[in-house]
């Protein structure tokens, strides 16, 4: 298999596994889908990390299968292309991205479907598509836009140029930089610790962030407002605040 999913702590790892540099092929792509899918419904599963091994994250698609495409095979293989991704992005629960090495195309498109990314300073982030006269096709034209804002989304799409992590971390492209041989355990440590958190309450936010910027504001705040009111029917609400009353703030245990 070209994707793993390995539990620990609470923490899911999404692990990709096609050496030499983890290009996502069509049945990686599906096994993909299939393994978020099962993250997302496991209630073993509380955070999950997305990560390609300690020398390269993804470097994107695999370009001979896709030469092999013609039109006809694209416009029948491009809506699921699109469904494995999207199936990591509405994982409802905390998702980071361990990167390291190249995460390019295909690789820079998982990425951005994560809620936050550790990037290793060996790190080269980028959407190179247009080089071969294509564009993303992936998400990278929406999810990067919504991320680092539309002008600098163009600058990277338009020249296809790679950003080393330094340049991803101003650009908002990624979250925080490390020495690339502590990517998988920072990343692992801030998932671990979400895991330990109130899982319903961490859904709720990332479910009104995200539906909030696919909307206006007025549908954004309505989601808001019933997740809000409705977290108040859960065990672990009522946990953190007789634990705050009782014994002060951010001391509630919720497993």
């Amino acid at each position: 298999m070209t994707v793993h999913l390995e539990v620990a702590e609470g923490v899911g790892t999404l692990r990709l596994d096609r050496p030499p540099m983890n290009a996502l092929d069509v049945a990686t792509q599906d096994r993909l889908k299939e393994l978020a899918e099962e993250a997302a419904r496991r209630e073993d599963v509380r955070a999950v990390v997305i990560y390609g091994g300690e020398k390269v994250f993804a470097a994107g698609a695999d370009i001979k299968e896709m030469q092999a495409m013609d039109h006809a095979a694209m416009v029948l293989r491009s809506k699921a292309l699109q469904d494995s991704f999207t199936a990591v992005a509405r994982i409802p629960k905390p998702v980071v991205a361990a990167v390291t090495g190249y995460a390019l195309g295909g690789g820079c498109e998982l990425a951005l479907c994560a809620d936050y990314r550790i990037a290793g300073e060996n790190a080269k982030l980028g959407q190179p598509e247009i080089l071969l006269g294509l564009i993303p096709g992936a998400g990278g034209t929406q999810r990067l836009s919504r991320l680092i804002g539309p002008s600098r989304a163009k600058d990277l799409i338009f020249t296809g140029r790679q950003v080393r992590a330094d340049e991803a971390l101003a650009l908002g492209l990624v979250d925080r930089v490390v020495p690339a041989g502590e990517v998988y355990a920072q990343a692992h440590a801030w998932a671990a610790k979400l895991a330990q958190g109130p899982a319903m309450a961490l859904r709720a936010a990332k479910e009104s962030v995200d539906t909030g910027l696919e909307t206006d504001i007025d549908t954004g705040l309505a989601v808001e407002r019933n997740w809000f009111a409705g977290l108040f029917a859960t065990e672990d609400r009522e946990r953190g605040m007789r634990s705050f009353v009782e014994d002060g703030p951010g001391k509630a245990k919720f497993l």
